[in-house]
């Protein structure tokens, strides 16, 4: 009843979504869409290949497209729309890319947050703001246990460290200006390693492996051994729109905290246990041939990184979902049926009813 409750408040909000083009942002601007939300986004154009379109989401949610760097137009259309709530995305989210473009990902990610939330400063109809960044926000240690919220931040190359910049930002604006703010409350996200259909981003595991397969190509492997949370997209949104009604319904607890939304320690697994995995689900082709980089110089990325949701289960009652299988099933699944002629919308949102059922059932 308390899920359903979840589900319910979102009718007739009015939401703002920034980077509401990506992945995770057409995956969140759709089911705020089906829950019956007013929703606009602000993003930059998506590419040709994209979720966005093709859940033909700029029918069905008022878009604005245009740079989240640019202080003054995103000012103006905050203030232009006055949304109830802010669901802050709008990100270069890929650390392979945040080598070849230092400038670019500390701009975006550092300099487009500052500019949103001076504009929520001087927006007064904002009641609750939900600040995505990422789990590699935090210093990594290399550390077998998960990251708590009260861990260090930093990072060392320029996609996490750009994300630990981004949540001290946050929370200067939080105890500079939103802390005694009347009827508003905000809050930080780090999710953990996200997968779902209609991933299309370059340099990310589950579009490379699903183009290989498509192509019947090799499967080509940077680091097998690595660690990572695996989960799918739908348990973070989740988290977030959980935290989102919180904020909103009592913004004097938990008001500028961090929180993690992550998967259960079941759901940590290699990039070799998750291939092999999507591959089984994959059963036309069972013989994938999988293969490592040998290539030198590779970019350095971390072997090890989860994180604790101890606070997220015991302060909002959130707790993921999906195990591991069950998040590499729905993401193969997803893809076998669009690339098999299903409307990628009725596969979306008959994932997301799947999902709402599920966790209500818990």
């Amino acid at each position: 009843m308390m899920k359903q409750k979840l589900f319910e408040f979102y009718k007739g909000k009015k939401i703002l979504i920034t980077g509401h083009t990506g992945f995770k942002g057409s995956w969140l601007s759709y089911w705020l869409y089906l829950l019956g939300a007013d929703v606009y986004g602000y993003a930059l154009e998506s590419e040709t290949d994209s979720l966005f379109r093709k859940l033909c989401l700029d029918d069905l949610v008022k878009s604005h497209i245009y740079d989240i760097r640019d202080k003054n137009e995103i000012s103006e259309y905050v203030n232009d729309i006055k949304p109830d709530m802010v669901f802050h995305l709008a990100a270069q989210a890929l650390v392979r890319r945040s080598y070849d473009e230092p400038h670019l990902t500390f701009e975006t990610n550092v300099i487009g947050s500052l500019n949103l939330l001076e504009a929520i400063r001087k927006c007064d109809s904002v009641r609750s703001l939900v600040y995505i960044t990422s789990d590699k926000c935090y210093w990594n240690s290399e550390w077998v246990w998960g990251y708590r919220e009260i861990d260090p931040l930093g990072g060392a190359d320029p996609y996490s460290a750009s994300k630990a910049s981004a949540e001290h930002v946050f929370k200067s604006y939080y105890l500079s200006y939103f802390k005694d703010r009347k009827s508003f409350a905000c809050g930080s996200t780090r999710a953990g390693n996200v997968i779902g259909g209609g991933d299309y981003s370059e340099n990310r595991i589950v579009p490379d492996i699903i183009k290989a397969l498509e192509k019947n190509e090799s499967i080509i492997l940077r680091h097998p051994h690595a660690t990572r949370p695996w989960q799918h997209v739908l348990d973070p949104l989740n988290g977030y729109i959980t935290l989102g009604k919180h904020l909103y319904e009592n913004p004097h607890a938990y008001n500028g905290e961090a929180w993690n939304f992550g998967p259960t320690n079941q759901s940590i697994k290699t990039v070799l246990q998750l291939t092999e995995t999507l591959v089984e689900n994959w059963s036309d082709f069972d013989k994938a041939k999988i293969e490592t980089d040998q290539s030198k110089n590779q970019p350095y990325e971390s072997t090890l990184l989860h994180l604790s949701i101890d606070k997220a289960q015991t302060l909002l009652g959130w707790s993921p979902s999906y195990q591991f299988y069950d998040a590499v099933s729905q993401t193969g699944d997803w893809y076998k049926k669009v690339l098999m002629g299903e409307d990628a919308s009725r596969t979306t949102e008959a994932q997301i009813k799947s999902f709402m059922d599920f966790s209500n059932a818990k």
